[in-house]
């Protein structure tokens, strides 16, 4: 049987510069920007910060990192699924919410860009609303930002 894995992983493995680098790449050709502007792994040396990686039968297939806004807000960042019939971006992003609750954090964000209507359709399946452009997304009308509370 084929089984899904999450595990706390390191953002500067190769397994994870590889991942990204991916997501990158498609990112670049859905937005036209490869979004490694707004994500740094330097961004995930802090306490309340992880990233993790998905494996399907051992192979690294997906990705995702929290950091801190606030206290009790963290931020999605380099979510990523090379295989998305098989659930790795819902088993990722709830295993993420759930790793930001036993940080305490109640509140997660992200943004997006509007051109990524798959992207802004998962979220929205999984509960997150819209909100008010964040931070560095303030004034930028390609990028949507959306909230969660846990």
């Amino acid at each position: 049987m084929t089984e899904l894995q999450i595990e706390l992983g390191d953002a500067n493995s190769k397994e994870a510069t590889y991942l990204m680098r991916e997501l990158s790449e498609k990112l670049t050709c859905i937005t036209g920007d490869s979004g490694e502007g707004s994500f740094n792994t330097n961004d995930l040396n802090g306490e309340q910060a992880i990233f993790a990686i998905c494996r399907y039968n051992g192979e690294p297939i997906g990705c995702g990192a929290l950091r801190p806004i606030t206290e009790t807000t963290a931020e999605l960042k380099r979510m990523y699924s090379r295989k998305n019939s098989i659930g790795v971006g819902s088993r990722l992003l709830s295993f993420l919410e759930q790793e930001a609750q036993k940080m305490n954090f109640s509140t997660i964000r992200l943004e997006t860009r509007r051109v990524n209507t798959k992207a802004v359709q998962f979220y929205e399946g999984k509960g997150y609303g819209r909100i008010s452009n964040y931070g560095k997304y303030i004034g930028r009308s390609e990028a949507v930002c959306f909230e969660k509370v846990l």
